[in-house]
């Protein structure tokens, strides 16, 4: 398992420790704010707070839903081995019922899962972990990470505390095929899996595939990133979008051709021989859409991609359109840093660290990680309108709420919104990944 240090450094996320101060603050603030809010017509529900204990801690994904609406998710750190957990909420009346599907050991099954899981078409679960399994990782981390499956018990369960079983599909090893698969993972119509790895390969990282064989799975790499030098990109940290054609669309961190390499938008389509890697987009410093492309890109139904930056623009990053073919990005919309950003932050705040939500009408949803009135992050919706993009913040959050949303959202056949930040929560406890709040799982009714 890794610490929370080693992997912000990693991905470029660290945050100056005045925010932890700013959260803590924020936190004792707004404990006589009521949980349950009301804004633009919104209402806010804290569903479940994160302790830090066997539930775990630290949320930086996002949720996945059942057809009967039950939601499932993953928390980094804690849990009854400190390698994080898979949670699920189920409905039980008017409330929820939270249960531990599973607990990660580090080794040999994986260890701090960030990212979402997703169900496959057998019904069952599939996701990644940043770190643990069993080899030796030759980029100077202590394992690499895993592709793993959860399956329920057999039998039906009597109790809440039934564990699932997990199974390791893959152990990465860091050269070729990759480390840290921070990524949620997408199958296409044949039962085949994509990923991406944040690091490894050749140092920037690789996108994967995971074949069915012989009643296991085999790991391909498709492509491996190098970097800036030939305008390639590095770390992929969203993972890939699947069209109907079979092409893979995403985003790197940083690398491309840009002046200063701020990151990518990508694509890799099937050939032959291979797949071939078509750079649609540099971002820049000074360039439209702002820099450093955390989120994954999601589409509508003329192919159009979508996605976010997490600085640049107005300082806090943006949302923007590209077409599946490349060329002009357009923006969408610009997060604006404000004085409390400067602060607290000591630099800015961060825009959305992971992908939109494409509502029923088209509308786009997302998280920031630290934008909003009180530099904590917010929830978001942009509505196309008379020609223009509106912008509207469903929620602020305080800290004693949450704060610092990471994931994305998820909806419910209702129109309910769900979703969970990293830190925050009514009680503010320690935890392992930061002393502000282990996070919390928030619905947003209309």
């Amino acid at each position: 398992m890794q610490s929370k240090e080693q992997f912000c450094k990693l991905i470029s996320c660290t945050i100056a420790r005045a925010a932890t101060a700013a959260l803590a603050i924020a936190t004792v603030f707004a404990l006589t704010v009521v949980l349950t809010q009301s804004g633009q017509g919104q209402t806010f529900k804290v569903l479940h707070t994160f302790t830090g204990g066997a539930d775990g801690g630290n949320s930086y994904a996002g949720l996945t839903i059942d057809k009967a609406g039950n939601l499932y998710g993953t928390a980094y750190y804690d849990g009854s081995y400190g390698a994080g957990t898979v949670f699920k909420l189920s409905h039980e009346g008017a409330g929820w019922i939270f249960t531990l599907p599973y607990s990660f050991q580090g080794k040999p099954d994986g260890a701090n899962p960030g990212a979402a899981v997703v169900f496959g078409p057998d019904g069952s679960l599939y996701g990644t972990t940043s770190f643990g399994g069993l080899q030796q990782c030759v980029n100077g981390w202590s394992t690499c990470g895993t592709v793993f499956n959860l399956k329920p018990a057999a039998a039906a369960c009597k109790t809440a505390l039934c564990p699932w079983t997990e199974t390791v599909l893959y152990r990465f090893a860091g050269n070729p095929d990759g480390a840290v698969p921070d990524s949620e993972v997408v199958f296409d119509a044949v039962g085949n899996m994509y990923g991406t790895t944040l690091v490894g390969g050749t140092g920037g990282g690789t996108v994967f595939q995971m074949t069915p064989s012989n009643g296991g799975w085999k790991e391909s790499v498709l492509h491996t990133f190098i970097g800036s030098d030939n305008g390639d990109g590095s770390r992929p940290m969203g993972g890939v979008l699947l069209d109907k054609a079979g092409n893979l669309y995403g985003t790197t961190q940083y690398g491309g051709t840009g002046q200063q390499a701020y990151g990518t938008v990508y694509q890799l389509t099937p050939t032959g021989g291979g797949w071939m890697e078509n750079i649609l987009y540099n971002f820049d410093f000074a360039g439209s859409g702002g820099y450093f492309p955390f989120a994954g890109l999601i589409s509508d139904n003329s192919g159009n991609l979508y996605g976010a930056t997490t600085q640049g623009a107005l300082n806090s990053g943006a949302v923007f359109q590209i077409p599946p073919s490349g060329g002009t990005l357009i923006q969408l919309y610009a997060f604006e840093t404000n004085a409390d950003c400067y602060q607290q932050m000591q630099w800015s705040c961060y825009g959305p660290y992971d992908s939109l939500t494409m509502g029923p009408d088209g509308s786009l949803y997302g998280t920031t990680h630290s934008v909003g009135a009180y530099a904590l992050g917010n929830v978001f919706k942009l509505t196309f309108s008379q020609g223009s993009w509106v912008y509207t913040s469903l929620h602020d959050f305080v800290g004693s709420d949450g704060a610092y949303p990471n994931g994305p959202l998820v909806f419910d056949k209702n129109g309910n919104l769900y979703g969970t930040t990293e830190e925050g929560g009514p009680n503010g406890p320690p935890c392992t990944g930061s002393p502000g709040g282990c996070g919390v799982i928030f619905e947003i009714t209309p």
